[in-house]
């Protein structure tokens, strides 16, 4: 399974994981930008906000966000593998291992 999955650069940061990119950004949006507190931003920012997460703007909100928040978001689409034991077997690892890198002559 490869799924998708930013870091909201807070302190301490936050990770968010979807199952793509477009899933990605509707998490970001509601569980990020919709949570943020509307005295913390000018009038004009707010309103901003409000319209993009109206408009079902998911990515522009997040953006948008960024831009307002100054908290930078790092939003990887894909690469994050999931191991369970139908795709990775403890009991094979031995022998995997002996054809690794690690275990060629220089």
């Amino acid at each position: 399974m490869d799924l998708a999955y930013a870091v909201v650069r807070h302190d301490p940061p936050e990770v968010f994981v979807a199952e793509d990119v477009d899933t990605l950004q509707w998490v970001l949006a509601v569980r990020v930008v919709a949570r943020t507190d509307p005295g913390r931003l000018s009038h004009d920012g707010r309103d901003a906000l409000r319209a993009a997460l109206l408009d079902e703007q998911w990515g522009e909100a997040v953006a948008a966000w960024i831009e307002l928040s100054g908290v930078p978001i790092d939003v990887y689409p894909g690469g994050l593998q999931v191991e369970t034991r139908a795709t990775f077997s403890p009991e094979l690892a031995a022998a995997e291992m002996q054809f690794a890198a690690l275990f060629r002559e220089p």
